[in-house]
C-alpha cells in the first residue's frame, strides 16, 4: 500500500490491481479496512477509525483512490464527485491502435448484473446511459499503445467498454476482448491522476500515481510519455 497524500481529513493511496476498494460478496478484506487497521496501529488510536469510501476503482484496475478520514470530508467529497468537480485521468495500455491519435468518444451504455458486464452502442437505446470520454495517444512500443483518458461521465466499466468498441481493448481485459490475461490477473488500466479542491481546507489537490512497479512495459511506456511532455 502506497500512501500518496494524507492529512486530518483525507488519505489518497495508490491501489494495486487485485485489491478491492470496498467490501463485496467475495469476503476479501477491502482497502478501506486495511487502511483502518493501518492507521489504528500506526497512530495508536484507542477507538474506531473512520474511513469513508468516496469513489471506487474496479478490482483489476490500479491507481489513485481517495478516502475520507472524517464524516465531514466524506459528505463533501460525495457531493463533489456527483457534481463532476473531481477530475480523473487514466492511462490505458492497448494492443490496438486508435484510428485517430486524439478524439472524444460518445456511446450509450447498458449494464447487466448477470455477468457484471457493460455494453456500448453508438446510438441511444432504452435504458442506456450516455457515456463520454476523451483520449489521446501519448506513447507506443512495437506492440502496445498508451492512451491518456479523461472521463466526462462515470459509467460502469466505461473506459474498458468504450475503448474496446473502437478496437482498442485494454491489455489483459479478457471480459472486453483482450486476447490473453496479464500474469497478475489484473488489467493494464491505471488511475493516473486526480485533481480537486480539498473538501475542508479548500487548497488545490493534484496527485499523480506512479505506474505499477516492476512492470517493464508500463515503465517503457511511461518513459516514452514523459519524453513527449
Amino acid at each position: 500500500m502506497e500512501i500518496l497524500y494524507e492529512d486530518n481529513h483525507i488519505i489518497i493511496v495508490n491501489k494495486a490491481s487485485g485489491e478491492i476498494v470496498q467490501g463485496d460478496k467475495t469476503g476479501d478484506e477491502p482497502l478501506s479496512e486495511t487502511l483502518k487497521r493501518f492507521i489504528k496501529e500506526r497512530d495508536n488510536k484507542p477507538g474506531n477509525v473512520f474511513m469513508g469510501v468516496a469513489h471506487r476503482l474496479d478490482r483489476p484496475v490500479s491507481g489513485v483512490v481517495v478516502f475520507a478520514k472524517t464524516s465531514k470530508a466524506l459528505a463533501r467529497l460525495n457531493a463533489m464527485f456527483a457534481a463532476g468537480d473531481v477530475h480523473k485521468t487514466y492511462w490505458a495500455v492497448t494492443a490496438g491502435s486508435p484510428a485517430e491519435p486524439e478524439a472524444t468518444l460518445t456511446h450509450y451504455i447498458t449494464s447487466t448484473e448477470r455477468n457484471n458486464k457493460s455494453y456500448a452502442s453508438a446510438t441511444p437505446r432504452p435504458g442506456a446511459k450516455e457515456a463520454r470520454l476523451a483520449y489521446r495517444l501519448i506513447a507506443s512500443t512495437e506492440r502496445y499503445n498508451l492512451l491518456e483518458v479523461n472521463l466526462m461521465t462515470g459509467r460502469k466499466h466505461q473506459i474498458r467498454v468504450q475503448l474496446a468498441s473502437i478496437g482498442c481493448p485494454v491489455k489483459g481485459d479478457l471480459k472486453y476482448g483482450a486476447r490473453r490475461s496479464n500474469p497478475d490477473g489484473g488489467i493494464s488500466l491505471h488511475a493516473r491522476r486526480i485533481r480537486f479542491v480539498h473538501p475542508v481546507s479548500k487548497k488545490e489537490i493534484d496527485i499523480t500515481a506512479p505506474v505499477p512497479a516492476g512492470d517493464a512495459l508500463w515503465k517503457a511506456l511511461e518513459d516514452g510519455a514523459l519524453k513527449q511532455i
